[in-house]
């Protein structure tokens, strides 16, 4: 409602009906059971995915969050006042190398505040997975986005060889510990600890631990949290490529050495895994951080919207965590891939809400058909309420119109997918190519340049055209989320 706009009691009697039956028809999966209608109501929630790349890595500092995925050839950050909106900042490169031996596959960066620097830790190697090697770099100023400069590569006494990835640090007592995934006498990526004198040098031998998983493949990506008493110790399991990929733990008592493996406490069974009614396959790959006000604990991750073994579609998402009565934390189960969720404690909002295809909105927006357009709920959980709208008639347009500033668009892609066309406010046309060798649900597909706040229109035109892997040229219209910042 606009202010000043009178309201007369038997449409507010109505209007609360409305409300009333709309709440009612919410399904399980959208986490918060309310719609928000307007501006002001849609800036206090926020949908996954965060961004479209794996192996994420966040933290909340001065005002603004910072993530990291892994991006190969770079390593590359996003910057955004609010979780709402990540998906939509622009990265910056916040570093490259040109020594051959490490630029190449450059995976799960990590980066830790210690005085008045921070200290990026990667793995990368020369282009031959087998000679992945821990390497360290130092800010040249108090500022997570850097710039950075090359600080050294990280290895334990004798073991400057031997293959190592997913760097991060455990801190006891004053004293920083270097965890990572990588040859050992349990797994080829099993679980290590070293010593470190400073955060860029590991100062004694490295010892293994034997943790459990459920399978006899891999334990990766270790991360700490810090409560009741114990220092708790969460990694990742399986395949990263499987649906079975999953979190499992490990503690250890305050006081304890962490270099003594038998007073690391093993806790059976996985602790965050797939989730099939929700569509959520693969959940790993993780990090912890707190809401801007301290208040909460999160967890920021990857998984995917498809059971077959694939390394692509792995998105990055986060969600609030708890801690059971025994005090250990409670990480829940991975929800629905678009499920609406509170935003952060402290965080000041995003202003974003969604356009589903078959034109409900949570904000000022809608959506409509011209040409022939199939409807209906056969991608079940790979969509945003369970449905979506498709056409392979060259020329059918689906136009969004939204009041905002930047409109993203995810849907399905698929082996029958084909070309669509892209237009903002009647602009140039852009090519967006929605095939996929695997098909995988709520894809971002497209993100708008940033627009001038206001009344604006994307039209996605079905254009006939394939790739010549494709089978189709199906085009699939799921949901629109609408930024507001």
């Amino acid at each position: 409602m606009r202010t000043g706009t009178r309201t007369s009691p038997l449409t507010a009697l109505l209007g609360l009906m409305v409300l009333l039956l709309g709440l009612a028809a919410v399904p399980e999966a959208t986490a918060s059971p309310s719609v928000p209608a307007t501006r002001v109501a849609a800036a206090g929630t926020f949908r996954n995915p965060l961004n479209s790349g794996p192996d994420p890595f966040m933290t909340h500092w001065k005002g603004n969050y910072y993530l990291t995925t892994t991006q190969g050839g770079s390593i590359r950050m996003w910057r955004s006042p609010s979780l709402g909106t990540l998906l939509t900042a622009a990265p910056v490169t916040v570093w490259t190398d040109s020594d051959a031996s490490r630029n190449r596959n450059i995976w799960a960066p990590e980066f830790y505040r210690f005085g008045d620097r921070w200290y990026l830790y990667y793995t990368a190697d020369d282009g031959v997975d087998e000679h992945h090697r821990l390497y360290v770099l130092e800010s040249d100023r108090d500022d997570p986005a850097g710039p950075y400069h090359f600080k050294a590569k990280l290895a334990a006494p004798g073991h400057a060889d031997d293959f190592a990835i997913d760097p991060g640090i455990l801190q006891r007592d004053g004293r920083l510990y270097l965890a990572w995934a990588g040859l050992n006498q349990y797994q080829h990526n099993g679980l290590n600890l070293a010593p470190m004198s400073n955060p860029w040098t590991v100062s004694g031998n490295q010892v293994a631990l034997d943790a459990p998983g459920g399978c006899p493949e891999v334990r990766e990506g270790p991360e700490f949290l810090y409560r009741n008493g114990r220092t708790w110790m969460t990694y990742s399991t399986c395949d990263t490529g499987k649906p079975d990929y999953q979190v499992w733990m490990m503690s250890l008592r305050d006081g304890a050495d962490p270099l003594v493996p038998g007073n690391w406490t093993r806790h059976q069974g996985a602790v965050f895994s797939r989730a099939d009614d929700r569509g959520v396959f693969g959940p790993g790959h993780h990090a912890f951080f707190r809401s801007p006000d301290g208040t909460e604990d999160w967890i920021v991750y990857h998984a995917k919207t498809t059971s077959q073994l694939t390394y692509g579609n792995r998105t990055t998402r986060a969600q609030r965590i708890g801690w059971n009565a025994d005090g250990s934390p409670a990480l829940g189960r991975p929800l629905a891939l678009g499920a609406t969720q509170d935003l952060p404690s402290g965080d000041p909002g995003s202003g974003n809400h969604w356009i589903n295809d078959d034109g409900r909105s949570s904000g000022d927006g809608t959506v409509t058909y011209a040409g022939a357009w199939n409807a209906g709920t056969g991608c079940a959980t790979q969509c945003f309420w369970g449905d979506d709208h498709w056409s392979d008639r060259t020329g059918a347009t689906a136009t969004f119109a939204f009041t905002g500033t930047r409109i993203a668009l995810l849907s399905v892609r698929d082996t029958g997918n084909g070309i669509a066309g892209v237009r903002v406010d009647g602009g140039a046309e852009q090519r967006v190519d929605l095939y996929a060798a695997i098909r995988t649900g709520e894809t971002v597909q497209y993100v708008s340049p940033r627009l001038p706040y206001g009344r604006h229109t994307l039209t996605v035109r079905v254009t006939g055209e394939r790739s010549s892997a494709s089978s189709g040229a199906f085009v699939s219209v799921d949901r629109a989320e609408v930024y507001t910042d």
